[in-house]
């Protein structure tokens, strides 16, 4: 039985971590717009942290399950990354700037899919994951992006965007204490090969529909984490209000994930799939159509519930149940490479060229259409769930 003491370092883990993606995913494409670069060049250098995910994560996913020793492989990524954080300090230029980005995201993009895997394996008993206990791990995560989020909006409104660097190694640094802080965790060998092959899981329907809808529903949610500071930016809103917008989505996040263990049982994993891809659809046309309407941009934003914070709950319970044992951290990271990387790729620089042509509203438009296309992917999903558990006659 885990205790409660086993998970804390965990949750460290988390609020530090997302604490350092609550001020940089926001406010980096208004640095690089404050260093000058173009609304092309922005999305680029913004979608090196996707690209890293097409390649890093089943690395280091692979590596993990291999050896089990996820913690010394999450300390040494952090470490990597802390120190390469010190180059942003420098100038750099575009060609600079986009490596320096690139090493340090390919330390950084596999921490949270290595350390999910051992909270997954931790958090389950018998087999069984538990959303109740890895909920309260995971909203750690959600308020470490709160503050951050918050906090940085306000002080780049006061003092400037110059102190991003500072920012970057600040919360790096919270990171890399956290994870010295985590126990010699190490996943005690099992009966079952070393490296059990994986190709027979990703053989079945289910499993290969839950992808799909996973790659489109995240790609609906990318145009977001790329475009939406700027887009509030160009419409006039200032730097502490557009941290408050992504606020209110946080707190809600975090009220989720505090009581999802009532709530996701009353529908099937399946159902909540379609559900989040129904919302999402709606959430983007709101923000694409009327985003001048104050309240309706805080139902949007308060959306995020169900859109981003129960589907990553139910994705994580699907791959503890179709990814077990030592196919966790492939199955984890494989989620990342589908999920987060490809569609952080094409929804960045694709999204890049859509805005510079038929401005920044138009990519949120995009994003409602691909959510469309979640939701139907799921239902496939759905259906295959049903006829599996169908009696027999």
């Amino acid at each position: 039985m885990t205790t409660r003491r086993q998970l804390l370092p965990f949750a460290a883990l988390s609020a530090s971590y997302f604490a350092h993606i609550g001020f940089f995913n926001p406010y980096l494409p208004l640095w690089l717009k404050d260093l000058g670069f173009s609304l092309i060049a922005i999305s680029v250098l913004t979608s090196v942290q996707s690209a890293t995910r097409l390649f890093a994560p089943y690395a280091w996913g692979t590596l993990s399950d291999r050896t089990g020793e996820r913690v010394k492989l999450l300390r040494y990524g952090a470490t990597v990354a802390f120190l390469l954080s010190l180059a942003l300090w420098t100038p750099l230029g575009g060609v600079g700037l986009f490596f320096v980005l690139l090493l340090m995201f390919t330390h950084t993009s596999a921490m949270m899919p290595m350390s999910e895997a051992a909270l997954a394996h931790l958090v389950s008993q018998d087999g069984i994951f538990d959303a109740r206990r890895y909920g309260r791990v995971r909203l750690w995560g959600s308020l470490g992006f709160l503050v951050t989020v918050v906090v940085a909006g306000w002080w780049f409104e006061r003092y400037g965007m110059g102190h991003f660097p500072g920012w970057t190694l600040a919360t790096l640094s919270a990171v890399l204490i956290s994870v010295w802080c985590l126990p010699d965790f190490k996943e005690a060998s099992t009966t079952e090969s070393v490296h059990p092959d994986i190709r027979p899981v990703l053989r079945q329907p289910a499993v290969r529909w839950f992808f799909a809808a996973a790659f489109f529903h995240v790609l609906a949610h990318i145009f977001i984490y790329v475009f939406f500071s700027l887009y509030l930016d160009e419409l006039g809103y200032s730097k502490t209000v557009i941290g408050l917008l992504w606020a209110v989505s946080v707190v809600i996040e975090i009220g989720w994930f505090f009581t999802q263990g009532r709530w996701l049982p009353r529908l099937a994993l399946s159902s909540w799939l379609v559900l989040a891809a129904a919302l999402m659809a709606v959430r983007m046309a709101l923000t694409a159509g009327l985003p001048l309407v104050w309240p309706l941009l805080l139902l949007a934003q308060a959306m995020h519930a169900i859109t981003f914070a129960a589907h990553h709950t139910v994705c994580i319970a699907l791959l503890s149940h179709h990814f077990p044992g030592r196919l966790r951290g492939r199955g984890q990271a494989l989620y990342t490479v589908v999920a987060y990387g490809l569609p952080g790729v094409l929804g960045g620089v694709g999204g890049g060229v859509l805005s510079a042509s038929l401005g920044l509203s138009s990519v949120f438009w995009l994003s409602s259409v691909c959510a469309v296309v979640a939701a139907f992917c799921a239902l496939r999903m759905r259906g295959l769930d049903r006829a599996r558990q169908a009696p027999l006659p």
